[in-house]
């Protein structure tokens, strides 16, 4: 570029000036409307606890610092702590209570969106889970389980493609209190209360569940809405 283009360029130069937001501008965007509803939760069927213990997390990264050569050098399978596995799915808090993620319960109620005229991008941003507590190994948010569990020992396949026996925490009696927080500009308190019932019969929660990425379910993880 030449000196005289330059110069014929400041000539027909427009300034531009600031524009100054007026504080009789009209606001449309309202802030954040949120309420919390409470809503007890009964399982109809057991809920299968399906936690990743802190000694298979272990196990995991230690193999995968091993490297490919070193893992197929070690053939020695270490005997299987069934009571340990046992153990190690359940998600316990830091306070010691065991519980269901929270995530697990969000994402019922999201994917049940399939069955009514709501978008699941909605539901992302209007619904979540308060938390009771947080997993003691990986800070998981927790909602608080009330009932017992016992050892389920069944045939199921791995990752790899071949046969293990699988043992988790089997709940047959249990229930949860949730605390849901919602946009009160876009559902109410029934919509949420309706919309959990519908994932506790379609969706479920836990291993076995109806809606399972990877299976039909085994009949396991449904609820039922209680009111208290």
């Amino acid at each position: 570029m030449n000196k005289r283009t330059v110069a014929e360029l400041k000539k027909t130069a427009v300034a531009v000036k600031p524009v100054i937001v007026g504080t009789d501008q009209k606001v449309t965007i309202t802030p954040p409307n949120f309420k919390i509803v409470s809503i007890r939760v009964k399982g109809d069927a057991p809920y299968l606890s399906n936690a990743m213990s802190s000694e298979a997390r272990a196990k995991m990264k230690a193999g995968q610092e091993e490297g490919t050569r070193a893992r197929r050098m070690k053939r020695n399978r270490d005997p299987k702590d069934f009571n340990a596995a046992f153990k190690g799915s359940l998600h316990v808090s830091r306070e010691g209570w065991q519980g269901i993620t929270c995530s697990s319960f969000r994402n019922a109620m999201i994917d049940a969106c399939r069955t009514i005229d709501m978008p699941m991008t909605r539901a992302r941003l209007f619904i979540f889970v308060l938390a009771d507590g947080y997993n003691k190994d990986d800070g998981t948010p927790l909602v608080r389980i009330y009932g017992e569990p016992v050892p389920d020992e069944r045939i199921g396949k791995l990752s790899s493609g071949t046969s293990d026996i699988l043992v988790r925490g089997r709940y047959d009696e249990w229930h949860c209190d949730l605390r849901i927080k919602y946009d009160a500009d876009s559902l109410n308190a029934t919509d949420i209360m309706n919309l959990l019932a519908r994932a506790g019969i379609h969706c479920g929660v836990g291993a076995g569940r109806p809606n399972s990425k990877n299976s039909a379910g085994i009949g396991m993880g449904t609820f039922e809405v209680i009111n208290k």
